[in-house]
């Protein structure tokens, strides 16, 4: 039962990887859209008046995804609770213990998530 767990576990935390960079992504590709506007309607001699509104759509875009992080961020915290109320206690990284990460998992989330181990 324990293995079982510790399995869901993990399919949880990828997916929780993956969203939390999924915002993280979101958020960098808006800010980068956010400043390349202005720069883009300079380089043409346009006015300051072009493109104003959607300048400010694009920082509410930003605030909207920051709101997202601070949610996702809170959903950490929380699963962090239930992994101790489903036994697991604290999980830590200890090296590469061989262990498989679970299917579907991304290289990156493999690096991240090599041999968890459960601490007593």
């Amino acid at each position: 039962m324990l293995k079982e767990r510790r399995m869901v576990a993990e399919q949880v935390a990828g997916a929780l990887f993956e969203a939390e960079a999924a915002i993280d992504a979101a958020i960098s590709k808006t800010a980068h859209l956010t400043g390349v506007m202005p720069a883009l309607r300079k380089q043409v001699g346009a006015s300051a008046l072009i493109g104003q509104d959607a300048v400010e759509r694009a920082s509410q875009a930003i605030m909207a995804l920051a709101e997202a992080r601070r949610a996702i961020v809170e959903t950490h915290k929380e699963l962090s609770v239930v992994q101790g109320q489903i036994g697991l206690g604290a999980v830590t990284m200890v090296g590469d213990g061989g262990e498989k990460p679970a299917p579907g998992m991304t290289e990156t989330h493999r690096v991240r998530m090599r041999a968890l181990r459960v601490a007593s």
